[in-house]
This record gives C-alpha cells, sequence and structure tokens, in this order.
C-alpha cells in the first residue's frame, strides 16, 4: 500500500466514523476511538478494499459480510462492553468487531468456522488485536472451553439465538447481543440476558443484516 493510499483509507475512517457512526447512536467513546483507529480494510479480502468505508455490507467469501459500520457500532454499543471482560464473538469472519471489543479493554476469542475468513482474520488481528484468542469450530456450539463469557456477541443475523450459547454466558450479569432476522427480510438487533427460563432477550433496534448460512436451519422435507 503507497502512503497516499493510506493517507485516503484514513481519511475515510474518520469520514465513517463522523458521518455513520457517532451521528447513529453510538456513545461509547472506546468504541469510537477503535473504530477511528483500526485499518478496517485490512480486514477485508484485497480485492474488496475499496469498499471499507462504505455505508453498506461488504461481501465477505462464503454469503458472509462485513456489516455496515454503523450497525457493528450500534451493537457492539448495546453490549456495554467493560474493561477485563470475557467475550466471545460467535461468526467473527474477519475479527473487525473482535478487535474493537478487544481496543476496549475486553479478552477476546473470535469463534470462526470458514477457512476463507479465518486466512483473513489471523493476519489482521495478529497486526492490530494480538491479544484476541481466534478459535475455529461450529458456530451454533459456541466455545465452551473459555465459558462463562460475561458478553457473546453474534456477528451477523440468525434466525434464533443458538441454544447452546445460552450455557455459555454469565449468569451474574451475563449478556448477549446479536440480529434476529425475521421472515419479512426484516432483522432486529436485541440483548438477551440469562433467566431461569433460558435466555430473557428484548429488542433495540432495527437493521438490515443477511443471514450467516451456516446458522440458517436445514430444510424440512415436505411429503
Amino acid at each position: 500500500m503507497t502512503e497516499t493510499d493510506a493517507a485516503l483509507f484514513a481519511a475515510a475512517r474518520i469520514h465513517m466514523v463522523d458521518s455513520q457512526v457517532r451521528p447513529n447512536r453510538v456513545s461509547d467513546g472506546r468504541i469510537i476511538a477503535a473504530m477511528r483507529s483500526l485499518p478496517r480494510e485490512e480486514f477485508l479480502p484485497a480485492a474488496q478494499r475499496h469498499l471499507a468505508y462504505i455505508d453498506e455490507d461488504v461481501p465477505l467469501p462464503g454469503g458472509r459480510v462485513l456489516m455496515e459500520a454503523m450497525v457493528t457500532g450500534r451493537l457492539l454499543n448495546l453490549a456495554a462492553p467493560r474493561a477485563g471482560e470475557r467475550a466471545l464473538v460467535v461468526a467473527a469472519g474477519t475479527g473487525y468487531a473482535a478487535a474493537i471489543l478487544a481496543a476496549c479493554g475486553l479478552r477476546v476469542t473470535a469463534l470462526e468456522q470458514d477457512a476463507a475468513l479465518l486466512d483473513i482474520a489471523r493476519p489482521a488481528l495478529t497486526a492490530h488485536a494480538p491479544g484476541v484468542s481466534l478459535v475455529s469450530g461450529p458456530l451454533a456450539a459456541g466455545w465452551d472451553a473459555g465459558a462463562p463469557y460475561d458478553l457473546i456477541v453474534i456477528d451477523g443475523a440468525v434466525p434464533a439465538l443458538p441454544a447452546a450459547l445460552a450455557t455459555q454466558i454469565q449468569r451474574d450479569g451475563g449478556r448477549l447481543v446479536g440480529i434476529i432476522a425475521e421472515r419479512s427480510g426484516k432483522s432486529t438487533a436485541v440483548i438477551a440476558e440469562p433467566s431461569d427460563a433460558g435466555l430473557s432477550q428484548r429488542a433495540a433496534f432495527d437493521c438490515m443484516v443477511p443471514v450467516i448460512p451456516s446458522l440458517k436451519p436445514a430444510p424440512a422435507f415436505a411429503f
């Protein structure tokens, strides 16, 4: 990357934060500072880096996306991350959200199962969030080896919260944030907390985020 390219990306990063993130109810100064400093373009395939700061989802391999910055910022703001907490990012993709949480002082495990995304995440996290533990496994199973977590973030939309994650949240003060996709095509960011009946969730804001392909329910056989 040339000095000119780096300068253009840096200017686009500041514009992204000031025009897309800060005006959209992202109030945590640590999240804003992280999004100002992390080179989002390095969490994308080389051919997609020119799209790093657009106000849209950026396509990734395997039918996945890097969510638009505004949605990522609002979702992490909703999580109210606290320094020193243990966090699990499910469907971490290329590691961008995990890197933001690490910059906020959390101890982060990033779970991904797509090999192409892991190949992008490894160098990006090594360079910009070396404290993040990047692990590979089925997304729906979570990562029980590091449980319980104070915070779980699902970095994408799901038809329903995976049941396994409910057993991996700290009972006292633990919470999960993610995006629930509805059949209508709308999706809603939610925050969920453990209760005697499982996860008790409440809606926070509407958005449009594609469903993570591996977390779609298997098609039912019809006679």
